[in-house]
C-alpha cells in the first residue's frame, strides 16, 4: 500500500504540474474517456483491475500516437527512479514496452520529431536502467524482454550524447550481473569499443553540441529541457551537462569495467592509446570524490598479466601512477596498489622499477592509508624482495643508490636502534633539536644551502621513533630545497613528511609547500588536491568565531581549479578559434558561469573532504566574501610567501 501510495504522488505531482513547470508542456484533461489512460490506471482503486490495465497499458502504449505519451514516460521515470526495486511494472511488461518505444523512435524519425516524442527515448532508456540496477530477477526479465538491441542502437549514436548516457548506464547494470552478461557480451567487441570511444570523446561532444554553444537559441531545446527540467538558464545548463558528461565518462569507464574483470577484451582495452587516455579521466571534484574514473579500469586491468604487460609498456601510465601514490587524492592507495602489483610481476618488474622506485622510497614510512594498514612495510617488502638481483640487474645507478638507501633506513638503521636505550634516544633528541635550531638561524640569515645541509645532519640524528620531529625537519628542508629551485627533491622531502605525519597526509605545512611544488611541476591535480587538504587543515584549526580562508590558498585554488576543470582544455582550444567580437558579446555571460563553477566546485571540494559542517552556515557568498577580505590583507601575503 505504501508503494502505491508514493506512485499515486507522484502521478499527481506530475499531472497537476504539467501546465507549468513540467519539462514537457501538456496538460491532462479533466474529463478522461480514453480506456486506456495510464494515469486513469493509476487510480483505479481495485488491485486486480489495475494491474490488468497497466499490463494492457504497456501492450499498447508503443503503438499509441498520443500527445501525453512524453508525460506517461517522465512519470514512469519519476517512479523508477524512487521505486527502483518495486516488482509491479517490471512483472506488468515495462521493459518489452520500454524497448519497443526506444526502437520506435529510432526507426520512425518523424515520428520522433513529432509533439513530444523526442523526450521519450532518453526516458525509456532511464527507466530499463533504474529497474536493472539492483535486482538481477528484473535484468533477466529485461534481457527476456528484448531491451539490448534498442539500448545498442543508442549507445552506436543513433540520437545523441544524452541518449548515450542512459543507455551506456542501463547496459553497465545489465553486464554486472553474472546470469545477464552473457547477453550484453554477445555484442562485445561493439560494446567495448563505443565505450572506449565514449569514455576518451564524450567530454568533447558535450562541450562542442552543448557547454561551448553560448547561444541558448542554438542548443538542442529538449536537451536543456532534461538538464534544468525547467528551472534555470545557461548557467545551471553548463554545470548539470558538466555533471552529465563526467556520468556519461564514468558509466562508459564502468561497462569497460564488466569486461576487464572477466578478462574479455583486453586487447582492445589495453590499446596504447587508450591507457593513455585513461591516465587523463580523472573526472575533476564533480567525480573524482564518488568514482576512481580512469585509473580504477588501470587498477582492473593490472591484475591480468596482459593487462600489467600492457601497462608496464607505456612510461606516461606508470610515471601516472607515480605521481597519484604521492599525492593527497582519494585514490593514492591504487597508485600505489598498481605499482606494487606490476613490481610483484617478474615479467613487469625492471620495466616499471627504474621509475617507480624512485616514488616508491618516499612512501616507505607510511602506517596508514585509509583502513590499509602498514603501506609503508608492503611496499619495502616488494621494494626489496629481490633486492640481490636487483642491485647486479640494473645499471641505473640512481635506483641502485635508492634501493640502498631503503635498505639502511628500514633494515639496518633500524637494527642499530633497536639497541639503543631511553637516555641514548633522548640525547639523540636533543642533539637533533640544537642542530635544527641552527639551521633555523641559517635560514633566517638567508644562508638557504647551509639550513639545508643543518636540516640533513639533524635528520641523520634524529632516531626514527621521533617522527613528529623528523616531519617537521624533513618539512623545513623541503622549503629550502623548494627555494633553491628543486622541486623534485622538495616533493620527495614533504611526501616523507606526510608519510610520517598521523594521520597521513595532515601535516598543514606539508601540504601547502608540496602544493606550491606541484605547481612549479604543473602538476594542477595534485597540487589541487594538497590545498584542498591544507585549507581543511586551517579550518579545523580555527575558533568558532568564524573560517578565515589564506589568501594564498585561495588564490591556489583557484589556479588549480581553472586548470583542472573538465573542460579547461578544449575551452583553450575552443577560444583560440574565435573572434574577438565573439568573445566580447558573450564575455559577461561567460565571467558570470566561471565564477558559478568555482562556487560549485568549491563546495564539491568541501563536501569531499569532510569539513562542511564548519562552512553549512556560510553559503557561497559568505565564503566568496572572506576569500576577498582575504585578498585585501597585504599583510597576510607577506607572511605566507614562504608558508611559514
Amino acid at each position: 500500500m505504501d508503494s502505491l501510495k508514493k506512485k499515486e504522488k507522484i502521478i499527481h505531482t506530475i499531472t497537476t504540474s504539467s501546465s507549468n513547470e513540467s519539462i514537457i508542456d501538456i496538460g491532462t484533461e479533466q474529463n478522461c474517456i480514453n480506456p486506456s489512460c495510464f494515469f486513469c490506471t493509476m487510480k483505479e482503486p481495485d488491485s486486480m483491475i489495475r494491474r490488468a490495465g497497466l499490463q494492457n497499458c504497456f501492450k499498447e502504449m508503443p503503438f499509441r500516437d498520443s500527445q501525453a505519451l512524453a508525460l506517461v514516460l517522465s512519470g514512469l521515470w519519476n517512479i523508477a527512479m524512487t521505486q527502483p526495486d518495486d516488482p509491479e511494472f517490471p512483472s506488468l511488461g515495462v521493459f518489452h514496452c520500454m524497448a519497443s518505444l526506444i526502437q520506435k523512435g529510432i526507426d520512425n524519425r518523424s515520428w520522433l520529431l513529432k509533439d513530444q516524442n523526442i523526450y521519450i527515448p532518453y526516458y525509456a532508456a532511464h527507466i530499463i536502467g533504474s529497474y536493472t540496477m539492483n535486482k538481477v530477477k528484473f535484468a533477466e526479465k529485461a534481457v527476456q524482454s528484448g531491451v539490448i538491441p534498442p539500448l545498442m542502437d543508442l549507445l552506436r549514436g543513433k540520437i545523441s550524447w544524452v541518449e548515450q548516457r542512459v543507455a551506456v548506464r542501463a547496459l553497465g547494470h545489465l553486464a554486472s550481473f553474472e546470469k545477464t552478461f552473457d547477453a550484453v557480451a554477445m555484442y562485445e567487441e561493439d560494446v567495448v569499443k563505443s565505450a572506449m570511444q565514449l569514455a576518451s570523446n564524450c567530454l568533447e561532444v558535450v562541450y562542442s553540441k552543448f557547454v561551448g554553444v553560448r547561444d541558448a537559441k542554438e542548443r538542442l531545446k529538449y536537451h536543456s529541457d532534461l538538464l534544468t527540467r525547467g528551472v534555470g538558464g545557461l548557467d545551471t545548463e553548463n554545470r548539470k551537462a558538466e555533471e552529465w558528461a563526467c556520468q556519461l565518462q564514468r558509466w562508459s569507464l564502468n561497462l569497460l569495467n564488466c569486461f576487464a574483470c572477466k578478462e574479455r577484451s583486453l586487447n582492445l582495452i589495453c590499446r596504447q592509446d587508450f591507457l593513455r587516455n585513461l591516465c587523463e579521466m580523472w573526472g575533476g571534484l564533480v567525480m573524482n570524490h564518488v568514482s576512481p574514473a580512469g585509473v580504477g579500469l588501470i587498477r582492473i586491468l593490472c591484475y591480468s598479466k596482459h593487462g600489467r604487460k600492457s601497462i608496464a609498456e607505456s612510461k606516461e601510465v606508470v610515471r601516472s601512477l607515480c605521481n597519484l601514490s604521492r599525492s593527497s587524492d582519494d585514490w593514492q592507495y591504487i597508485g600505489i596498489d598498481c605499482l606494487l602489483l606490476l613490481l610483484k610481476d617478474q615479467d613487469t618488474r625492471f620495466k616499471v622499477i627504474e621509475v617507480s622506485a624512485l616514488f616508491l622510497v618516499d612512501l616507505v614510512e607510511l602506517r596508514s592509508l585509509g583502513n590499509r594498514s602498514n603501506v609503508g612495510e608492503a611496499i619495502t617488502r616488494v621494494l626489496l624482495f629481490y633486492y640481490r638481483q636487483s642491485m647486479l640487474k640494473l645499471k641505473n645507478n640512481e635506483v641502485q643508490k635508492v634501493l640502498q638507501e631503503i635498505w639502511d633506513l628500514k633494515v639496518e638503521r633500524r637494527k642499530r636502534e633497536k639497541t639503543m636505550t631511553e637516555e641514548m634516544v633522548e640525547e639523540r633528541r636533543v642533539l637533533a633539536g640544537l642542530i635544527k635550531q641552527q639551521g633555523n638561524h641559517m635560514f633566517w640569515l638567508g644562508n638557504i644551502e647551509e639550513a639545508s645541509v643543518k636540516y640533513t645532519e639533524a635528520l641523520d640524528l634524529c632516531p626514527l621513533r621521533l617522527r613528529k620531529e623528523r616531519v617537521a625537519l624533513h618539512s623545513d628542508r623541503a622549503q629550502c630545497r623548494l627555494l633553491l629551485g628543486n622541486p623534485d627533491a622538495a616533493i620527495s622531502d614533504l611526501t616523507r613528511a606526510l608519510c610520517l605525519s598521523t594521520p597521513a597526509n595532515s601535516h598543514s605545512k606539508s601540504l601547502w609547500r608540496r602544493s606550491q611544488a606541484f605547481d612549479i611541476k604543473r602538476l594542477a591535480k595534485e597540487s589541487l588536491m594538497d590545498c584542498v587538504m591544507f585549507l581543511n587543515g586551517c579550518i579545523k584549526t580555527e575558533t568558532a568565531k568564524g573560517v578565515r580562508i589564506p589568501y594564498h590558498a585561495a588564490r591556489m585554488i583557484s589556479k588549480q581549479m581553472e586548470a583542472t576543470w573538465l573542460f579547461a582544455n578544449l575551452k583553450s582550444k575552443t577560444s583560440s578559434n574565435r573572434s574577438s567580437r565573439v568573445q566580447e558579446l558573450d564575455g559577461d555571460h561567460s565571467k558570470n558561469y566561471e565564477k558559478q563553477k568555482y562556487d560549485e566546485m568549491m563546495r564539491i571540494m568541501i563536501e569531499k573532504k569532510g569539513f562542511i559542517s564548519r562552512l553549512s552556515t556560510m553559503g557561497n557568498e559568505g565564503l566568496e566574501r572572506k576569500m576577498e577580505r582575504a585578498r585585501s590583507k597585504k599583510a597576510v601575503v607577506a607572511r605566507s610567501i614562504n608558508g611559514r
